[in-house]
């Protein structure tokens, strides 16, 4: 009888190791959605844009325009020795963009 008590015993021990141990790992991926923009020359860029940019920044030259779908602006912006991406509206609007 002891020994079948033993037995059980290890039975049970080596099972709850096994039953412990979790090898299937599910894979998680990290999806960021990017906001496709495409370049188009300052001078097409709108009015209100362009206006905002001379107001705000001033001595400030556009270096690249980007346009998206939402009719959104992505502006490089040379300052001085320095380059600024800012983000605006079709009304001239700063976005803030993360």
């Amino acid at each position: 009888m002891k020994k079948v008590v033993l037995t059980a015993v290890f039975a049970f021990a080596t099972l709850t190791t096994f039953a412990t141990t979790n090898t299937n790992v599910i894979p998680v991926q990290k999806v960021i959605l990017q906001e496709e923009y495409k370049e188009l020359p300052a001078e097409e860029l709108p009015s209100a844009v362009q206006e905002a940019v001379k107001r705000d920044f001033k001595d400030a030259k556009i270096q690249k325009a980007f346009v998206n779908e939402s009719k959104e602006f992505k502006l490089e912006l040379l300052v001085g020795q320095a380059t600024q991406t800012v983000y605006a509206d079709a009304n001239g609007n700063w976005l803030k963009k993360e």
